[in-house]
């Protein structure tokens, strides 16, 4: 599902991806791909409730473990209190 983003990560060292964040959810995964105006948007359930921060750190703990990063190398840049994120990853 992130393979286009993961293969410009692996050439640029770093990649930002607009992520819909569903979180409540049973496990936390990638559920599919929305087109923007805006470029692609990942939609990924979250096993995290929508509150004091859990949904953020569950996410970026998932893409931690999929890009192989230090959880400190993945930041929000915006909307961490909304469901449309943008999410900066370095190598």
């Amino acid at each position: 599902m992130l393979t286009q983003a993961v293969l410009k990560y692996k050439e640029d060292g770093e990649i930002y991806l607009r992520i819909k964040a569903r979180p409540g959810a049973a496990t936390t995964e990638v559920k599919g791909l929305l087109e923007t105006p805006d470029g692609d948007t990942y939609k990924i359930d979250l096993a995290a409730a929508p509150e004091q921060g859990k949904a953020n750190l569950e996410l970026i703990k998932y893409l931690a473990v999929w890009f192989e990063v230090a959880k400190a190398n993945i930041t929000v840049l915006s909307g961490a209190g909304d469901k449309f994120k943008l999410i900066k990853i370095v190598k």
